[in-house]
């Protein structure tokens, strides 16, 4: 320092060992000898082992703040204040931070240059606080180091497949579920896995091009919104939606939306099922169809063959059409006086007993010889057809899952007693209390249970009996 005495001549203070002798304190420091004071050097009497103290400004938070130093000898006080005179004047900014302040930001540097060797990736100091700052804003206070476990459990694992291959890759797997060994019922019908995949396509037509990753809520509620608009591959001209077929997509949407996360096709958090549209509507219900006796003796004394059983057995056991379908001679006479739907044939998966009343007794009596093997062995699309026939050669209007809805229907009407009802079809009291209350009368639903067959029709039915054994 003492070799180079010009090089300490540019502040107001002179050389750093200027002797206090002659200095007026407190002590103005500025940088080259003029303008703004940057510091000031006091001296104090309260400490006489440090009587010398420097004083600064410094900004924090953007507000300025004093910050002091203390010293022994006036000589030290003046070097430190030159220096911190020297680092305001020239920009830089160290001077302005406390000291805990500097150790924290060397300890940063040392922290991201420990990151780049580690990585090879570089960050500044100012970067890396900006993106961090913006991170936090984002995450409403949640952890930093939560935000990213959620974004690497969800975002990064999804992986991107067209929309269309996706639907046709979840049907495939629908398709593997209504297949099952011999005897044992499939997991799903295949007209349902048919309907479904018919749903589903209409979905993946009107985004084509889309990633299953690309979807949004907004594509969600638009196709839901846009049914009445979607032409089906047999239809060209759309027909009003239902809010019944509107829930029916909603279901199936759902089921395709839940296995896509599955399959990580889609992040865990994507919220597209809480789209306003996937709210189900409630549907009107309807008027419930069903026959009067007098229809149903007509549908029975015109049946013949298998369809003459199942008839008799839809109208007077209540069975569904699935689980007509599916019943086997050997559940009628298991178990005396009742047909048996066993768990593999019932929709609910359930066993139940239906009584078998003296009128159905009676009209499956020439069937006694037919022990094993389904009641009805063709197609199911057959049985439809089978069914619009009778009604033909019968002249009665075919009223929709109408052998069901009577004896739901009647039955209820004959003993009051929804819980005994809900029980022999396989359903629940609320359901049979909301469709099937105040629909016949007491008089109605006897005449129901005693359409017996006539005396004349006992040889047709033998006939009948004999072919459907062959």
């Amino acid at each position: 320092m003492a070799n180079h005495p010009k090089e300490k001549q540019n502040f107001s203070g002179g050389l750093d060992n200027e002797s206090e002798v002659n200095v007026k304190f407190p002590k103005k420091l500025r940088h080259k000898g003029k303008g703004k004071v940057l510091a000031r050097i006091y001296k104090s009497s309260d400490n006489p082992t440090q009587p010398f103290n420097v004083y600064w400004r410094v900004r924090v938070d953007g507000k300025p703040r004093s910050r002091f130093k203390s010293f022994s000898t006036y000589s030290a006080a003046l070097k430190f204040g030159n220096e911190r005179v020297s680092e305001i004047a020239t920009g830089k900014l160290a001077a302005t931070l406390s000291p805990k302040q500097v150790t924290d930001a060397l300890a940063a540097i040392e922290r991201l240059q420990s990151h780049f060797q580690a990585t090879g990736r570089r960050f500044s100091l100012v970067g890396s606080v900006s993106q961090f700052c913006e991170a936090d804003a984002k995450g409403g206070g949640r952890l930093l180091n939560d935000m990213v476990d959620g974004f690497m459990t969800t975002v990064v694992s999804v992986k991107r497949k067209d929309l269309a291959a996706a639907v046709g890759e979840f049907a495939a797997l629908d398709e593997t579920k209504t297949k099952a060994p011999d005897g044992q019922r499939p997991e799903i019908g295949k007209g349902y896995a048919r309907q479904k995949r018919r749903m589903l396509e209409k979905f993946a037509a009107m985004l084509p091009g889309y990633a299953v990753c690309d979807l949004n809520k907004s594509h969600v509620d638009t196709f839901i919104n846009s049914l009445d608009k979607l032409p089906s591959k047999k239809v060209k001209a759309p027909k009003p939606s239902t809010p019944k077929s509107r829930n029916h997509h909603r279901t199936a949407l759902g089921q395709f939306i839940r296995w896509a996360a599955r399959s990580d096709y889609l992040p865990l958090n994507h919220r597209l099922l809480e789209a306003e549209s996937m709210t189900p509507e409630k549907t009107n219900g309807g008027e419930t169809e069903f026959y009067t006796p007098r229809e149903f003796r007509a549908l029975l004394e015109t049946a013949e063959g298998p369809m003459l059983a199942i008839t008799a057995i839809g109208g007077f056991a209540g069975l569904r059409t699935a689980e007509l379908l599916r019943l086997d001679w050997a559940d009628v006479w298991h178990v005396a006086k009742h047909v048996e739907v066993t768990a593999g044939k019932s929709k609910t998966r359930q066993r139940r007993l239906v009584d078998v009343c003296p009128a159905l007794a009676a009209w499956l009596a020439p069937f006694r010889e037919s022990k094993t093997g389904k009641l009805w062995t063709d197609e199911e699309n057959r049985f439809h057809e089978a069914v619009i026939e009778l009604c033909d050669a019968a002249k009665v209007k075919r009223k929709t899952n109408a052998l069901r809805h009577s004896f739901c229907t009647y039955h209820f009407a004959l003993h009051a007693n929804e819980n005994y009802t809900a029980q022999q079809a396989g359903n629940s009291p609320g359901m049979i209390h909301q469709h099937y209350k105040g629909l016949a009368t007491k008089k109605e639903a006897k005449a129901w249970f005693a359409v017996k067959p006539s005396k004349s029709q006992g040889n047709i039915i033998q006939l009948a009996s004999a072919t459907a054994a062959q």
